[in-house]
């Protein structure tokens, strides 16, 4: 089965519903039921899905029908929102102040509908913002939902060019915002390069090693581990350095402990 995804802002999860007989092109604008609210979505892609999968996702994220393509009066709504958006991150920063709460304010999202308004922070850790909940509610006269991101997604909204001297990927193509770890890093060999060059605009390490991280674990999985005895052409001796996309070690002969040889992995037996 087809379904569409759709994303109703750049910090928020991708929505799957169904497209039955519209005919949606990637980028496309559609009126949607998502949170209980009426909004509109742009198409960022399709994906095929079989009953089964779809059986097995949590209620709310099975997909639902689209409800219509955004027409010209959809858009020109989904418009004067957005012009509202500037007022309400003042409103809200006022309260957060008032509150004095630590928290970092970066976005704010009108329903479609105009029945709810979502406030996107960052903050370390946890925080209790019934008050603020409670003075948002009163001057909207609105739901209000707040909604704490990292700042991955803070980069995603508001970052521009990456270190590669395009447009970060988080921006473009990068759907979904994965787990990047040192591990990866060091798997790739790039750990050596530091926390400042592996790092992004977020300031979290790269979303691009994961990009090639599947390939580095096929590459290496009949590699020696490092410090282990292994036997050469040249005699045994100890591995102390990889080369994966080589396909070779680096191996301290046990003859003089001194000579360190490069072997091809075939050539290599443990």
């Amino acid at each position: 089965m087809k379904v569409v995804e759709i994303q109703l802002n750049l910090w928020d999860r991708i929505y799957y519903f169904l497209g039955n007989d519209l005919i949606l092109n990637h980028g496309d604008y559609v009126v949607v039921e998502a949170n209980q609210n009426l909004e509109v979505g742009k198409v960022v892609g399709f994906k095929e899905m079989s009953e089964k999968e779809i059986q097995a996702l949590p209620e709310e994220e099975k997909p639902s029908p689209v409800i219509r393509k955004a027409t010209l009066s959809d858009l020109e709504v989904l418009e004067s929102n957005e012009k509202q958006k500037e007022s309400a991150l003042e409103v809200c920063k006022k309260m957060i102040e008032k509150n004095k709460l630590e928290m970092k304010l970066v976005d704010a999202q009108f329903s479609f509908d105009g029945k709810k308004v979502t406030f996107a922070f960052i903050a370390d850790g946890r925080i209790d913002f019934r008050s603020l909940v409670k003075d948002l509610t009163r001057h909207f006269q609105k739901n209000i939902r707040l909604q704490q991101l990292g700042v991955r997604d803070e980069a995603k909204i508001n970052g521009d060019i990456g270190a590669c001297g395009i447009t970060q990927c988080c921006k473009t193509h990068l759907k979904l915002l994965g787990n990047v770890n040192a591990e990866q890093a060091e798997l790739q060999q790039v750990s050596h390069r530091g926390a400042e060059r592996l790092s992004g605009i977020c300031g979290r390490l790269k979303c691009c090693l994961r990009y090639e991280n599947d390939l580095y674990k096929e590459l290496s999985a009949n590699f020696p581990a490092l410090g282990s005895i292994v036997k050469t052409p040249r005699g045994k001796g100890e591995v102390v350095e990889w080369h994966i996309l080589k396909q070779t070690v680096n191996v301290r002969l046990e003859e003089d402990k001194v000579s360190i040889v490069e072997v091809p992995l075939a050539n290599i037996k443990h």
